[in-house]
């Protein structure tokens, strides 16, 4: 089980401005105003098949308030080389992603994207906080601000990850 020792009041997620591929903006809280599951995502890497799970989650939990969130990352290995639109393209035809995907940025660094500055401070089940170690690390984000983190060999299948998830949902003020 991931741990977080980040208090929703301390994060400002909803607030979080996000770029989305066309180049236009959103606020996070807008683009996923309940649960979120955000991925850093990659079209060429060993971990990419978890795109079906992915996708898998968003239509199983979706109906009930959660939105998958993925940000291609080039940041490792070169594994995301294409354009927003043929990672868009990529996505849709070989795994079916219909969950959004925001325009392709950096996870770690003075450049990060500033979702993912603030999703590092969540605690994996290892206990640390930092920089993405690679592609596919997935935060459960609940309603509240609320952070779980799990690491990239964890499934979307992983009864872990779908607890989390769960009670990510189960903290959504459309719960109930």
């Amino acid at each position: 089980m991931s741990t977080s020792d980040i208090s929703p009041a301390d994060m400002p997620l909803r607030d979080v401005t996000v770029t989305l591929p066309d180049g236009s903006t959103s606020r996070f809280g807008d683009l996923a105003p309940g649960a979120a599951l955000v991925v850093n995502v990659a079209s060429k890497c060993g971990f990419t098949p978890q795109y079906e799970g992915l996708e898998a989650l968003h239509r199983e939990y979706g109906p009930q308030g959660l939105t998958v969130v993925g940000l291609p990352c080039n940041q490792f290995l070169k594994q995301e080389p294409g354009t927003d639109e043929e990672i868009g393209e990529c996505c849709k035809v070989n795994y079916g992603v219909t969950f959004p995907l925001l325009a392709k940025g950096k996870v770690n660094g003075g450049k990060a994207d500033p979702l993912f500055k603030e999703l590092k401070r969540a605690k994996d089940s290892a206990g640390l906080a930092g920089p993405v170690l690679w592609n596919f690390e997935k935060f459960v984000v609940a309603a509240d601000g609320a952070l779980t983190r799990f690491r990239s060999k964890t499934e979307p299948h992983d009864p872990a990850l779908r607890a989390a998830i769960e009670r990510a949902l189960a903290a959504s003020p459309a719960a109930g």
